[in-house]
């Protein structure tokens, strides 16, 4: 086996030229961050091979996954990116170039997100490996939006499409089911479990048009579930109104069951979001910014339960409303 890098040597060949000013090159213990009129916002989220992501995929998707994944828990609550901390615990079997394309791939993401890397930790693990980034971001002082603050009568809306991601991990597990499927179909729906998109470009918009917000990452059906609970109310949302992917709407079509699945299975990395009586003039700030988003329901007052109505305006039940680890 060549000379693998000692830890110095992968730090200030690989993650250094990815660093911000405020790393300090990457040669001390802590980063120093210019202090700012806005609130800091921060967030972090831990990937786990096997869990996560396929110990074989790229390695420059897997470290663009682990930012993304971050950067829409700061795009939905109106923040935008400052940087962000990266610790890595290795497996026994890494290699020199295994991290140079992990970190080729995340310093792509670094310059198109701007948000540069702070610093981190680098470890050895004889479990799988582990990824855990913490992002910093500004929110305008009293534009933070929470997931407490939604108002009864509020209308719902989500971006994008849903259940992608979890239409593309079925397909990974599922052979059959991925050769039945047209090949811009299952392109689509593995590039979307691969690379989520969040919605940064949204940010602005959220901060002027709505009143509570998260992004989607265990299943749109449960993440509602929450916000709605958070904010003390429940929520009533049509089915059809749900935006789907061609590709999505494929799957489903040659197995009805996939509805569940890309309602509950998570990953979508998009935003949810209430918005009391400028529904229309954010619907057109989001379609300005390149991010649309679709009026999906409304927050009703009650006892905190989320109804999803069914083409006949039935209540449709699920066996489980997202994904858990636990």
């Amino acid at each position: 086996m060549a000379r693998r890098f000692s830890e110095d040597e992968l730090i200030a060949t690989l993650f250094a030229p990815l660093a911000g000013a405020a790393a300090l090159g990457l040669r001390d213990d802590a980063a120093l961050l210019p202090a700012s009129k806005n609130p800091t916002v921060a967030t972090t989220d831990a990937l786990v091979a096997g869990v996560h992501f396929f110990e074989d995929d790229p390695p420059g998707l897997i470290a663009k996954k682990a930012l993304r994944v971050n950067l829409s828990d700061l795009a939905a609550k109106g923040a935008e990116p400052v940087g962000f901390l990266l610790a890595i615990a290795l497996p026994p079997d890494w290699t020199n170039d295994w991290l140079a394309a992990f970190a080729a791939g995340l310093g792509e993401d670094a310059l198109a997100y701007r948000c540069p890397l702070l610093g981190g930790d680098t470890v050895s693990t004889p479990g799988p490996l582990t990824l855990s980034i913490t992002a910093l971001g500004e929110a305008p002082k009293g534009r933070f939006i929470a997931r407490t603050t939604g108002q009864a009568g509020d209308a719902v809306f989500v971006s994008g499409t849903i259940g992608d991601a979890a239409l593309g991990l079925r397909l990974r597990r599922d052979a059959a089911l991925a050769r039945r499927l047209s090949a811009p179909a299952r392109d689509h729906l593995l590039e979307r479990y691969l690379l989520p998109r969040p919605r940064l470009a949204l940010a602005a918009a959220l901060r002027v048009h709505v009143t509570a917000a998260m992004d989607v990452s265990d299943g749109l059906v449960g993440d509602l579930a929450k916000l709605a609970r958070a904010s003390k109310l429940g929520a009533k949302v049509t089915l059809a109104s749900v935006p789907f992917s061609d590709a999505a709407r494929e799957a489903i079509a040659l197995d009805p069951r996939l509805l569940d699945v890309a309602l509950t299975g998570g990953d979508d990395y998009e935003v949810l979001c209430c918005v009391g009586s400028g529904g229309a003039q954010f619907a057109a700030a989001a379609r300005a910014a390149s991010a649309p988003c679709a009026r999906i329901g409304e927050l009703i007052a009650g006892d905190r339960e989320t109804v999803f109505l069914d083409e006949l305006g039935k209540p449709r039940n699920f066996n489980r409303l997202s994904f858990s680890h636990f």
